[in-house]
């Protein structure tokens, strides 16, 4: 099979046909999204290629260039020198969602999945707990902004992914001296959390996966405290220490030592976490969740609308989640024309 291209995108099936597909996947990390491309692929189901980090589009244009739109940009861009195609993204998403293309994760989407101030926000909003932070956007205010927060506390980038920009102060005399060394890092936008490192019961967190609003499946993920890079593409081994195929793992991952089992979250987890992404109006996503090993309470912390599942999903879970995630673009496509903007009104 060979690709196609058409202008500024390629196509991932033989065709004679130069029309634009119905379907196009928005992508920046390409070996995340192998399964997916090999689903799309086996089902001979046409769609675009469109790479985020070279990109570019007519904001005259008064015709909708695809049916449906997949966007699967990565907060973490900036890890890979891609940065750039962060808020390009954004401005992107506004002008299909304009023109009345069905955007799967759009731009409202995004926008939350960029900043981790305003996922707080939301869950504060649905009164859904979190751990205690403050936003700040100078590293001299990290300080006074720990000052009622209880060590050892975290200074998260606002806009992170796959655990980047997070560092941990277990004292505030080295949270002092970060900031007198100029060593705290904000982020690309200058904005960052203060806030409580919460002691994870079982050693583990949990991250439930949603596909059209509700819930699809969940795992646990035991952490060795050493990383906070939790992203489930990129766990290959289970917690009876078998190895997940590397192959469904990105050629990238680290072998972080972090293993992950299946679980089945209670049903007022599952509501809620369907409450958060259609509220986020978050079509694919994930959202995690700790037990604080200090008092037993239930606390939401980040909210994923680039969703990676788990490597090796049919022996971790007990089925494929991209075969079900095609499923889900088939119809989306099917229905397509006639849908504009987002499927989900906010949920209060």
């Amino acid at each position: 099979m060979s690709n196609t291209t058409f202008g500024n995108f390629t196509t991932g099936f033989h065709s004679t046909n130069y029309e634009a597909p119905d379907l196009a996947i928005y992508y920046e990390h390409r070996a995340w999204f192998r399964p997916l491309f090999a689903e799309l692929n086996r089902r001979a189901i046409p769609y675009a290629k469109l790479d985020a980090t070279t990109h570019s589009y007519d904001p005259g244009e008064n015709k909708k260039p695809y049916a449906v739109l997949f966007n699967r940009m990565s907060p973490s861009a900036y890890l890979r020198s891609h940065g750039h195609g962060i808020f390009y993204t954004l401005q992107y998403l506004n002008h299909l969602e304009r023109l009345g293309t069905r955007v799967i994760n759009g731009e409202k989407a995004f926008a939350v999945e960029i900043s981790k101030a305003r996922q707080l926000s939301l869950l504060g909003s649905l009164k859904l707990a979190y751990p205690r932070a403050v936003i700040i956007n100078a590293p001299f205010r990290a300080l006074a902004a720990a000052k009622d927060l209880r060590f050892p506390i975290l200074v998260k980038a606002n806009i992170g992914g796959s655990g980047a920009g997070i560092v941990r102060f277990d004292s505030r005399h080295k949270l002092a001296a970060a900031i007198e060394n100029d060593k705290l890092n904000l982020g690309i936008d200058q904005t960052a959390l203060v806030q409580e490192c919460i002691p994870p019961r079982g050693g583990h967190i949990t991250r439930v996966e949603t596909l059209g609003g509700k819930y699809l499946y969940a795992i646990k993920v035991f952490t060795t405290g050493d990383t906070f890079n939790l992203c489930p593409a990129d766990i290959c081994q289970t917690t009876d220490g078998v190895e997940l195929a590397r192959a469904a793992c990105p050629s990238d991952a680290p072998r972080s030592g972090l293993r992950v089992e299946a679980f089945d979250p209670p049903l007022n987890v599952i509501r809620s976490v369907e409450r958060i992404v259609q509220a986020a109006q978050i079509d694919v996503g994930g959202v995690e969740y700790i037990v604080d090993d200090r008092d037993g309470s239930l606390l939401y912390y980040d909210i994923n609308a680039l969703s990676n599942f788990v490597a090796d999903a049919t022996r971790v879970v007990g089925f494929d989640p991209h075969a079900r995630l095609v499923d889900f673009l088939e119809e989306e496509v099917t229905r397509g024309a006639t849908v504009t903007g987002s499927r989900f009104s906010a949920v209060g």
